[in-house]
């Protein structure tokens, strides 16, 4: 997809295009013009004031004749018409001959064509006899039988013509950013008028077919002159203007009157004036300010590379933030050597590699966030079955959801063990179906007790039930949570027996606790595995819950009865053989506080 974006002009070619030359128009700002290039400019001001004299627009040729003369007195480098002489003036035929006069053996006057399509072109011929005429280069390639279509200087005598063409057109996206240097037609090469201009005044002319610009200044580089001031000066007896105004300098007439829209679309103005491209295009011959483009393999090989090292580092589990505050970093850094670059001649189009850099990254931390959040839901809801899921999530937040439960430690905890008693009875008068949801309401009132004193649900055994307290979250007070968890289920049972009406004389549970060391962790195959704890302890409480029946709703182990310190009352109900232990085991119920 990248290499397909940078090698074809699609979506962010205008964004690309536009920031270039954003860069661009603050590197003119800094760059001044040539100060021996001027503009004779045709305004508004020299139509209006000028209709008097010489008559609306367009002027008889006489006018150019005599500025001309008038410059050409002054010793300039040379003169460049921005004004078109395609026809000539049926009407004043007279005009012509005097601007042909004035003009004639004139070596430094240069005048625009312009390359046409047939059905509007002036003239059409064979480019080999156009060869001298038009200043054509002749390559291998050239096509002795080709035509070219134009629209010629046909007014001024061919003989004095040192012409060139002044087609400027756009890139894709409309703007301005190169002048054609050589036009390539069937290997003949057509020279631009400014390519002309910088090879007869001995400047060097580089042989490709176009120059990207370096601009200058503002919207308005050069310096103008309005051409109805110095017309008017002419007819002075006494001339106000400076005698050596143009002595040296490249005088470009051209016009920028409102009424002939001559504007084009460039990177430093969307109303930028013809005669100013044609100005800095020969400013940059003169002056050797070639702007250069690496070609399209680089900015390739650039995006490549950036989005290689954002997925090398996603690929290593670096920390997200990293690759991104390295972008945020180099992005400014990249911004700024393109800025650079400009002061030596080169554009670079960097916001491509960035985008995409910045695409990439925010694509693959999007994917990272996606499978962490659901690695953490997958981890909510798989230990939302054992553990209160405010703890699921603080335990989360502390291990992350990858590693949640996977090392099994040891841990010093509370284990309880809760069976009911006459559940055999129960079964015999109900349905299937009666015993499920009955056993459902059951474990879901005494879950909801283990859970609100911050338990961990082990496991369901037939009708009994596994919790443990300590695990996986740090509990200091695990043995008093845990008795006062085993009261509050002894509570929730009586209030549950009143759902079972004449059934629940026979129904009750046993509940047996211990404190002591076990392992706490996943413990299964590599297809399936369980949070649980295992080890002496959780035996031994099983062992006590076994002891209850005929004794004491609750029994707790004496280990569980010191840690609870004096918190709750017990009364003792003496020692006990326990199997696979040598010691009888002191047991103790929780009763309820004597008022002092």
């Amino acid at each position: 997809m990248a290499s397909f974006e940078v090698l074809w002009p699609h979506y962010l070619l205008n964004l690309d295009g536009k920031f270039s030359d954003w860069l661009v128009k603050q590197h003119a700002l800094k760059l001044p013009a040539d100060p021996d290039i001027i503009i004779l400019n045709i305004d508004d001001r020299s139509l209006t004031q000028m209709e008097d004299k010489v008559g609306r627009w367009p002027w008889p040729r006489s006018v150019y004749a005599e500025v001309v003369e008038a410059i050409t007195q002054q010793q300039p480098k040379a003169i460049v018409f921005d004004v078109t002489f395609n026809e000539r003036d049926l009407d004043r035929p007279e005009s012509d001959q005097l601007f042909n006069q004035a003009i004639k053996d004139k070596r430094n006057i240069f005048f625009p064509f312009i390359r046409s399509e047939l059905d509007r072109a002036a003239y059409v011929g064979k480019l080999s006899d156009l060869q001298t005429r038009l200043g054509l280069i002749k390559t291998s390639r050239a096509d002795e039988l080709a035509d070219g279509a134009f629209l010629l200087p046909m007014m001024i005598d061919a003989s004095q013509w040192r012409i060139g063409t002044v087609n400027f057109s756009g890139d894709a996206d409309g703007v301005g950013r190169r002048y054609e240097l050589y036009t390539d037609m069937s290997g003949w090469l057509v020279p631009s008028l400014p390519a002309r201009v910088a090879q007869d005044l001995a400047y060097v002319v580089p042989q490709k077919a176009d120059l990207v610009l370096t601009w200058h200044g503002d919207s308005n580089p050069y310096r103008r002159i309005s051409f109805a001031d110095l017309y008017a000066d002419i007819d002075r007896e006494k001339p106000m203007r400076p005698m050596q105004e143009f002595k040296n300098k490249i005088v470009i007439i051209g016009a920028n009157a409102s009424s002939l829209h001559d504007l084009r679309v460039t990177p430093i103005d969307s109303q930028y004036w013809g005669s100013n491209i044609l100005a800095t295009a020969i400013d940059n011959l003169k002056n050797q300010q070639f702007v250069s483009t690496p070609p399209p393999w680089s900015m390739l090989l650039a995006t490549l590379v950036a989005i290689a090292l954002i997925y090398a580092c996603f690929l290593r589990r670096v920390n997200a933030l990293y690759p991104a505050l390295v972008l945020a970093l180099t992005t400014p850094v990249v911004i700024g050597s393109a800025y650079w670059a400009l002061s030596q001649g080169v554009l670079l189009h960097v916001l491509t590699p960035l985008v995409f850099a910045w695409v990439y990254y925010f694509s693959l931390a999007l994917r990272e966030y996606w499978i962490v959040h659901r690695s953490y839901q997958a981890t909510i809801k798989e230990f939302g079955r054992y553990v209160n899921p405010h703890v699921v999530k603080e335990w989360v937040a502390r291990e992350g959801s990858e590693h949640v439960g996977e090392k099994a430690e040891s841990r010093e905890i509370t284990v309880l063990f809760s069976d009911i008693r006459g559940f055999t009875s129960l079964s015999e008068s109900r349905t299937p179906e009666q015993i499920v949801d009955l056993l459902n309401r059951y474990f879901t009132l005494q879950v909801e007790v283990i859970f609100r004193y911050n338990g961990t649900i082990d496991k369901f055994i037939g009708d009994c039930i596994m919790a443990f307290w300590g695990a996986p979250l740090d509990n200091e007070q695990h043995a008093l949570d845990a008795v006062r968890a085993a009261v509050e289920m002894s509570e929730v049972l009586e209030k549950f027996k009143l759902e079972l009406g004449d059934l629940s004389a026979d129904f009750d549970v046993g509940i047996g606790l211990h404190s002591g060391p076990a392992v706490v962790g996943s413990i299964g195959s590599s297809e399936r595995k369980e949070f649980t704890a295992i080890g002496d302890t959780v035996n031994l409480a099983s062992r006590i819950e076994g002891l209850t029946k005929g004794v004491s709703r609750i029994l707790v182990s004496r280990e569980t009865m010191l840690k609870c310190g004096d918190t709750l009352d017990f009364e003792a109900f003496g020692s006990y053989k326990v199997k696979g232990r040598e010691q009888e085991v002191e047991l103790f119920a929780p009763s309820p506080r004597k008022p002092k």
